[in-house]
């Protein structure tokens, strides 16, 4: 329906608004610029004449010109490129376990992946004696001082579960009545 309506007055006096805007008198046109007025005045046989008469002080000026071109000798950078790496790393196979398909396969020396580190701070927390700061710097190739920072500020969750007696004494308790 509202098609209909919307139609109707886009319709409306069409022919008498149409003839208003064909009366009109038309705008002049921006004036061209002066390279297309040379596209006419090349048809004249003048300006052709000139264009295609050589002239001789040109042309000697023109002959004693000689261009020689040369290719600079190619130079060999000593660094081995900038954007070559200098040094290749080191790389090193990770112990995860069965944990295998979470992490990277290959960890430069130095480094360790996420896992690895969550597993070496869970073992140091389970066992830390056997599992010290010098045996984890020896197991994963990293340094002691970086191995001690770890060990100092980084602490793996624990997952404490409430025994049955406390649950019962908390779930027991009856609300109070107010009177």
């Amino acid at each position: 329906m509202g098609g209909r309506v919307t139609r109707v007055f886009r319709n409306f006096n069409v022919e008498n608004r149409a003839s208003r805007e064909i009366s009109k008198e038309k705008p002049t046109p921006a004036p061209r610029h002066r390279t297309a007025r040379l596209d006419a005045m090349a048809a004249s046989p003048e300006i052709k004449e000139e264009v295609l008469r050589k002239d001789d002080r040109f042309l000697t000026l023109l002959k004693d010109v000689y261009v020689e071109s040369r290719d600079p000798p190619v130079r060999v950078k000593d660094g081995g490129g900038e954007h070559l790496p200098s040094k290749q790393e080191e790389k090193r196979l990770t112990k995860l376990g069965h944990l295998e398909g979470l992490d990277v396969k290959k960890v430069p020396k130095g480094k360790i992946s996420l896992v690895e580190a969550l597993t070496l701070l869970n073992n140091h927390k389970l066992q830390p004696q056997i599992w010290t700061a010098e045996k984890i710097a020896a197991e994963y190739s990293l340094e002691l001082k970086e191995v001690n920072s770890l060990l100092e500020f980084f602490i793996p969750f624990a997952v404490q579960e409430f025994p049955k007696e406390t649950k019962k004494a908390i779930t027991s308790q009856k609300p109070k009545k107010l009177t």
